[in-house]
């Protein structure tokens, strides 16, 4: 009826838009679960990199530690400042994190979001999936603290007296 070969393979096609559908899902599938993976290593070594700083302040801080020991400071108090210093760090880059976030997506949206084609419009991340990732940060933030807290009590006042 068309005059082509019953054996040509390339004269008839068809796409099947579900399988060309399911090829786009499973890529922002991938791309999410990417998000996420870098998103929570971020947390780890964000909780890390606190985890050392206290490490390093609690070493700094030797001498004022052992004062503060022989003047009658128990362990509980000293771990008790230390694990605040770690919650106000968490605490505060926390905050500073959601704020350059909101900036950032602020400058795509200004960048790529306007006009007659916008590309990204209005880029956004729930307000959940943020409350989720602060409370996270800083509850790691915490428990991270407890080292240094422990490494601060086993110091002896005399030692930490001689130690310059």
């Amino acid at each position: 009826m068309h005059k082509i070969h019953p054996e040509d393979n390339r004269a008839f096609g068809s796409a099947n838009l579900a399988v060309e559908i399911a090829k786009f899902t499973g890529f922002l599938t991938g791309m999410q679960f990417l998000t996420w993976f870098v998103g929570i290593a971020t947390l780890i070594a964000g909780v890390f990199a606190i985890g050392n700083i206290l490490l390093i302040t609690v070493k700094e801080r030797t001498q004022e530690i052992g004062i503060r020991r022989a003047l009658g400071a128990t362990p509980i108090e000293i771990k008790r400042q230390i694990i605040l210093e770690s919650v106000f760090l968490t605490t505060v880059a926390g905050m500073l994190g959601i704020i350059f976030g909101g900036l950032v997506l602020f400058l795509i949206d200004l960048a790529f979001g306007q006009g007659p084609d916008p590309t990204l419009l209005n880029p956004t991340v729930n307000i959940p999936i943020i409350l989720i990732a602060f409370t996270t940060l800083v509850i790691l933030g915490t428990l991270i603290g407890l080292i240094p807290a422990y490494m601060a009590t086993i110091v002896k006042p005399i030692e930490a007296l001689r130690d310059e």
